[in-house]
């Protein structure tokens, strides 16, 4: 019989797919033996900055392969457009058949924040009820959605973005289903959240380490270039790091590169990876303890994803 090769577009994908469930596939798959990477990083410098393409393939012995395509823009926002894009392609990993085709921006946004409430299911305490949200771009929504899909007493959100028409463009959208509300000063923020988000592109770090109050839980997720970090180092030294991958987290992304050159921590300091977490290991020990969890993505984190896609959303 011929290989039918498909397509399966945003529109289907969030018909389809929910956290819950997939936050649950995502903790299963990191129980088995982990995928094969390979990144290539692309840019190119103009005027005001640089515009990427990011190249991600992983190979699951036996069972799949995957390669994404991702373009990150982020003078797009000027424009009202989303500064990351991205097509999936799905391979039968015995054969070689091309399987089907997703749509990678709408993957990487649920596999971005799955990865992130992950973390937070093992790391930040069960009781959090207040989230500030650091960053009001496309990933925002997501990330508070899979938040609150793993702590269901996270009924107060608060969100601060440097550009407010943009922050309240997102408290608009989001007051009818959630308690969410503007956030004007960040210190003050940061010192009321039980959990802090932060999605930005930002190189200069936004958090700092006096105003995380005992038990927090900070989610970061921006970052992903050498140069780039959302936090100091002294949020770094007062709270205990974990990442979801050493792999992809460790030599490639500033907020833990800069302070390991610099002498802050080293990698020992990296407690457990999702990898550790999912098997029971090294979580939280105490209320009081403020967790740090870096997302850095990675291949295999887009790969569990699309074969949870593919599962759900075979047309």
């Amino acid at each position: 019989m011929a290989n039918t090769f498909f397509h399966i577009d945003a529109e289907l994908i969030t018909r389809n797919i929910s956290f819950n469930r997939l936050i649950s596939a995502l903790q299963i798959m990191h129980t088995e033996h982990p995928a094969d990477l390979k990144d290539l990083l692309l840019e190119q410098k103009h005027r005001e900055g640089s515009n990427y393409c990011l190249i991600r393939a992983a190979w699951m012995t036996g069972s799949a392969i995957g390669v994404k395509i991702a373009s990150v823009f982020p003078g797009n926002a000027l424009e009202n457009i989303p500064a990351i894009h991205a097509a999936y392609v799905l391979i039968n990993g015995v054969s070689g058949i091309p399987i089907c085709s997703i749509d990678g921006t709408s993957l990487t946004y649920y596999k971005t924040a799955a990865d992130s409430a992950l973390g937070s299911k093992f790391l930040a305490r069960p009781s959090s009820k207040n989230m500030l949200m650091v960053g009001a771009g496309a990933m925002a929504e997501y990330l508070i959605d899979a938040h609150r899909a793993v702590h269901p007493n996270l009924n107060h959100i608060k969100i601060w973005n440097r550009s407010k028409k943009r922050r309240d463009k997102l408290v608009q959208k989001l007051k009818y289903n959630v308690n969410v509300e503007v956030c004007d000063n960040l210190p003050e923020g940061a010192s009321w959240a039980d959990i802090i988000c932060c999605a930005t592109m930002t190189t200069e770090p936004l958090i700092k380490g006096e105003w995380v109050k005992p038990g927090c839980h900070l989610d970061l997720v921006g970052a992903f270039r050498p140069d780039m970090r959302e936090v100091d180092d002294s949020t770094i030294t007062k709270g205990d790091v974990f990442v979801d991958s050493r792999e992809t987290t460790l030599r490639d992304i500033g907020e833990l590169l800069i302070p390991i050159n610099n002498g802050i921590i080293n990698e020992c300091d990296v407690i457990a990876d999702l990898f550790q977490l999912s098997q029971g290991k090294n979580g939280r020990t105490d209320n009081n303890q403020i967790t740090i969890f870096k997302n850095g993505g990675g291949g295999h984190l887009d790969l569990m994803t699309a074969l949870h896609i593919k599962e759900h959303c075979n047309p």
